[in-house]
């Protein structure tokens, strides 16, 4: 029999689909209709900027605290050091401390976007793990902490198990993750009464581990869920695009190709990503994802003004919307393009239009370019392009130039 959450918060996150287990889901619905709950989700800091595929937990997060609980952001100071081997088919590099307090200043800002903080009740704290983990005496942490861990149970883990079925290495320092991550758990149980871990689906591991370690050393109960893995309808993982990561923070993703991604996604995911990436009621997430032909084209425009906005802001999602208009419906050059603006240096007696294709982030190689020009699939000011030959002068970029891949993909030229 399934079983129907009464709580806003596991309601929402249920009808949305949001959730993939829970240890106990009755229980913690109990928990959540008798007073605040505190939960939280660790964010390693592998890179400067989060990408898309971390908008499910920073949902989640956002959920929480809408439903009247108290969410935790932990940045991963101190894991970030070890490195997570969930799912992972190889050793993570291992990264400096300053390149790491780097990457944690570029996601802090992400989160504004999503989550209140502050002291009230159900305001989030910003924590950083390195705060305990690089304090720990380490033969203190193996009595107190690793005396709960059997080596058979960690081996029996799909985050190691797979790595260890596969012949792939396994440093000892990812070893201990697991224990960390546990810890942290039980440090947030000690310091802010967190009784609820969340995470994606290769955390069910290091998840349930907490929960476990919470109630051997505290005695008491405590929680974990996770989301299932989000795979759009072409197989693609979320995250990803023809030119790598889809990222959050707008100094690596412009709002406008960050709007553009979400435009173009397929019909199939639209009514999914609706219920997951936006606000919208239920009801209205699944009629627009019913949608077919002009209709659903209309709904992938809601969804992408919808996620950009909550992100970049309402202007922002505006301004993306009426560069697209002016650029597919008006042939217009849309001033919010990405745009490659070269120096009359730069330029000198010329410049190929396949160093320009490529520079613009339109195809990653001149020999990609080529084969784009071959295909017939560039355009330059919207006219098919033939001449892969093609020499651009400072004349030529009196006024800027459009190139385009496709329909879809458009980046401007100027002349700084």
């Amino acid at each position: 029999m399934t079983y129907h959450p009464k709580s806003d918060f596991l309601r929402e996150l249920t009808t949305r689909g949001f959730i993939q287990d829970c240890t106990d889901l009755q229980e913690m619905d109990d928990r959540l209709i008798n007073g605040v709950v505190t939960g939280y989700i660790g964010f390693d800091l592998t890179a400067t900027s989060l990408h898309i595929g971390n908008l499910v937990q920073i949902m989640l997060l956002r959920w929480l605290q809408k439903t009247g609980h108290r969410p935790i952001t932990l940045m991963g100071g101190g894991t970030t050091k070890v490195g997570d081997p969930s799912g992972k088919d190889e050793m993570r590099k291992i990264l400096s401390v300053d390149r790491i307090n780097e990457n944690a200043a570029g996601i802090r800002k992400v989160f504004s976007r999503y989550i209140s903080y502050g002291d009230g009740p159900t305001d989030s704290p910003l924590v950083n793990n390195a705060e305990w983990l690089d304090k720990l005496h380490y033969i203190d942490f193996l009595r107190d902490i690793g005396k709960h861990f059997t080596i058979n149970r960690l081996l029996a883990f799909d985050s190691i198990k797979s790595r260890l079925d596969r012949e792939q290495a396994l440093s000892f320092i990812e070893f201990n993750y697991m224990l960390l991550q546990s810890y942290d758990y039980l440090e947030l149980h000690r310091r802010y009464g967190c009784v609820l871990q969340m995470g994606g689906s290769d955390q069910w591991g290091n998840i349930v581990s907490g929960a476990d370690l919470i109630r051997r050393v505290e005695g008491t109960e405590a929680f974990g869920l996770t989301t299932p893995l989000v795979t759009r309808a072409d197989g693609k993982k979320m995250g990803k695009s023809a030119d790598g990561a889809v990222w959050l923070n707008d100094d690596m993703m412009s709002p406008y190709e960050f709007w553009q991604w979400w435009r173009n996604l397929p019909d199939a995911d639209v009514g999914k990503f609706l219920k997951m990436f936006t606000e919208l009621p239920v009801e209205e997430c699944d009629r627009l994802g019913a949608l077919d032909g002009a209709g659903i084209n209309d709904a992938k425009i809601i969804l992408a003004n919808e996620v950009t906005g909550l992100l970049h802001g309402v202007d922002a999602a505006k301004t993306a919307e009426a560069t697209a208009r002016d650029v597919f419906e008006h042939g217009g050059t849309g001033d919010d393009l990405p745009t490659l603006t070269l120096s009359a240096e730069e330029l000198g007696g010329g410049i190929s239009i396949v160093q320009l294709i490529t520079r613009s982030g339109l195809t990653k190689s001149g020999k990609e370019a080529k084969r784009l020009i071959a295909d017939q699939g560039a355009r330059l000011n919207d006219a098919p392009l033939s001449d892969a030959g093609l020499m651009i002068s400072a004349a030529d970029l009196s006024q800027p130039i459009k190139l385009s891949a496709g329909r879809k993909r458009h980046a401007l030229v100027v002349l700084g």
